[in-house]
Order: structure tokens, then C-alpha cells, then sequence
């Protein structure tokens, strides 16, 4: 009986996320030309110190390959929202930096993303139920050795011509 209701839980938690992903693409797409994970790389290098961060703690960040995240770093460049550049203490090592244009895009979006997140997730899900839904999750990705993805849940798609 406890296995179905973990069922149950990871099939509500998994519908949740499917619903806030796909009006965040919607609305992001349509209002922004930014995919999800678009965003969501936006955001993570608005939140960093001197709006950067090395290539490959972004793609674990937003739950993306290195190859993965190196087609969206070209896009968002193609775009002129970001930048790469070396790292001046490893010559291995990639910095992907946001742009002015980037953080500017950003900034436009940041509020269709929490609108959007709001609306979705809100009505559905008491805010009381996430927390004490995901607050074990940072510790049970510790145990299981995926201690990497604990710092960094986050809902992880294409730049659209805008």
C-alpha cells in the first residue's frame, strides 16, 4: 500500500510539473521567444555573481548535458543574449556570460515566468503541500548519489526569432 501512494505522489508531482512546463513554454514563447530552458539559464546567470558561470556548473544546474547546453549557449549567442569566454584560471574551462540584451530579456520575462507559476501551480497545489513535498528531496538525492542535482531543482527547451 505505501508503494502506490508514492506511486500516487510521484505521478501528481510529475503532472504538476508537465502543466507548469508546458504554459511556461507557451507563454514564454509567445511573449518573450524564450524557451523554458532558455529561462531558466537566463536566470541562473542573472542570479550569479558578475552575471556568469562556468559552462559546465550551468548544464548541471538546469539539468542539461554539456552538448545539450552547448546548442542552447549558441542559440541564446546567436541571439546576442549571452557570451562565452575563457576562464582566466583554467584555459579548459568555458564561461558563459549574460549579455546587457540577455539580462534585459530576462528582466521582461521574470514576471510572465512567476505569473505563470502562480497560475498553475497555486490553485493546484497549496503552497504548504510543495513544501512539504519537496522539502525531503535535496536529501533523498544525497542518499541515492545524485548529490549534484540537489542544489539545484529547477524546472529545465529553443529561443524562438522574437
Amino acid at each position: 500500500m505505501e508503494r502506490d501512494a508514492v506511486v500516487t505522489a510521484w505521478r501528481q508531482v510529475a503532472a504538476c510539473h508537465a502543466a507548469a512546463c508546458a504554459a511556461l513554454e507557451h507563454e514564454l514563447g509567445e511573449r518573450h521567444g524564450l524557451g523554458v530552458s532558455d529561462f531558466e539559464v537566463l536566470e541562473r546567470l542573472a542570479e550569479s555573481p558578475e552575471r556568469k558561470a562556468r559552462s559546465q556548473d550551468l548544464a548541471e544546474a538546469v539539468h542539461l548535458s554539456q552538448s545539450a547546453l552547448s546548442r542552447l549557449v549558441d542559440r541564446l549567442a546567436r541571439h546576442g543574449l549571452v557570451e562565452r569566454c575563457a576562464c582566466d584560471m583554467d584555459r579548459r574551462g568555458v564561461y558563459v556570460v549574460l549579455t546587457e540584451a540577455g539580462q534585459h530579456r530576462h528582466a521582461e520575462a521574470v514576471p510572465t515566468h512567476r505569473e505563470v507559476l502562480s497560475r498553475v501551480l497555486t490553485p493546484q497545489v497549496p503552497g504548504q503541500v510543495v513544501a512539504a513535498a519537496v522539502s525531503p528531496i535535496p536529501s533523498l538525492l544525497q542518499v541515492r548519489g545524485c548529490a549534484g542535482m540537489a542544489h539545484s531543482l529547477s524546472l529545465p527547451a529553443p529561443v524562438r526569432e522574437s
